[in-house]
């Protein structure tokens, strides 16, 4: 018996971008002419932009400047296959976070058309800055050990040079000379009090309710004085913040270090942002918090070189001829004290340190 042809209906436009809504990944879907014809709820977050004003519009107006992803997108669609990339660095626009996106982009016709692909965009910038901050936490680790190592290396040699000091000023019976051996045992007692302050085995922090913004405040006054003056420094705050419990002069350290590391980066004329937030919902390394405050220091420098990305937290890892590459280690450390990281993300004309400290009363979300 011969089987019955039956014929199958089509889904209609309607029906499909139905299905396209419940879909919990970002999908935009162009038609034969890179025009949207569709893009679900979790694309407009992505993008920032509402359906309405994007439908018939050119792709290329809503990717903007990230011309990486619009590239994956053109190569998809001239080739007529899928196509997938990975890692790919996406910017929403101006003041958003930078995100990381995996692409994917399918052919993927209209109905009675051709030409058309579906672009599915999966956000992976959570899932990269857990393995980020986790690098970064095995690396303070590491750091702390160095330090310790380097501090039992500085401290043996200051202790015999403080000692001769000492026996040749018995020797001297000149007493004008005496003011020479005097400085070498002031000076070998000053990098010893500094070794065991920045160097030495980490001290728990002294924690007192701070205003941060005071302590931003001050640490801005010091850098605007130690600065070119052809380089600004700006200050960007969210009065939200309530006080935090800190070593006031711990963090104090820490950014000091962050922002001279900024005006290094910027040399005789560039801009400085020292910002504040109130980051939800943030992980530190694999710990994940409700709010956490973040603590930005900007510039629009050259950047990190790309060498030093991975290492840049070590000690006596640095860029600069000039440089100890002590400051970014003790920086992470000090912040390490409070249970808080730091993290960068870096590219030519723009560079930015953010230390995450979580409040003194907020503890982990559950499952973490």
């Amino acid at each position: 018996m011969a089987a019955e042809l039956r014929a199958v209906a089509l889904p209609t436009p309607a029906e499909l971008t139905a299905l396209l809504d419940g879909i919990a990944t970002s999908i935009v879907w162009l038609d034969g002419d890179g025009a949207v014809l569709h893009l679900n709820e979790p694309a407009e977050d992505l993008f920032g932009v509402s359906r309405n004003q994007t439908i018939g519009r050119a792709v290329r107006d809503l990717l903007r400047s990230n011309t990486e992803l619009e590239g994956v997108v053109s190569r998809a669609r001239a080739a007529g296959a899928q196509y997938s990339r990975r890692e790919i660095p996406f910017e929403a626009g101006p003041g958003a976070l930078p995100r990381v996106l995996d692409v994917t982009v399918t052919p993927f016709d209209p109905p009675g058309r051709s030409g058309g692909v579906l672009i599915e965009l999966a956000d992976t910038t959570h899932h990269q800055r857990i393995t980020r901050e986790n690098a970064l936490l095995t690396q303070l680790g590491g750091s702390r050990a160095m330090v310790r190592q380097l501090a039992h290396e500085i401290k043996n040699p200051l202790g015999g040079l403080r000692g001769a000091a000492q026996l040749l000023e018995r020797q001297l019976k000149e007493p004008a000379l005496h003011e020479y051996t005097a400085v070498i045992i002031a000076e070998a007692d000053r990098l010893a009090a500094l070794v065991d302050a920045l160097l030495g085995p980490g001290q728990p922090p002294r924690k007192e309710p701070v205003n941060i913004h005071e302590i931003v405040q001050h640490v801005g006054h010091l850098l605007a004085a130690e600065a070119p003056t052809g380089v600004q420094i700006e200050r960007d705050y969210d009065p939200s913040l309530p006080r935090l419990r800190l070593d006031r002069n711990q963090i104090i350290q820490a950014l000091l270090n962050l922002g001279r590391n900024a005006i290094q980066a910027v040399g005789e004329h560039g801009r400085i942002v020292l910002r504040t937030r109130a980051l939800t919902n943030a992980s530190i390394g694999s710990r994940r918090y409700r709010v956490v405050v973040g603590i930005q220091v900007e510039d629009d420098g050259p950047g990190v070189p790309v060498e030093l990305k991975d290492t840049v937290f070590y000690p006596l890892v640095t860029g600069r001829k000039t440089g100890t590459g002590l400051g970014l280690a003790v920086a992470q450390d000090l912040i390490g004290r409070h249970d808080g990281l730091i993290e960068f993300d870096s590219r030519p004309g723009r560079t930015v340190f953010t230390i995450l400290l979580p409040f003194d009363a907020n503890e982990p979300t559950a499952g973490t």
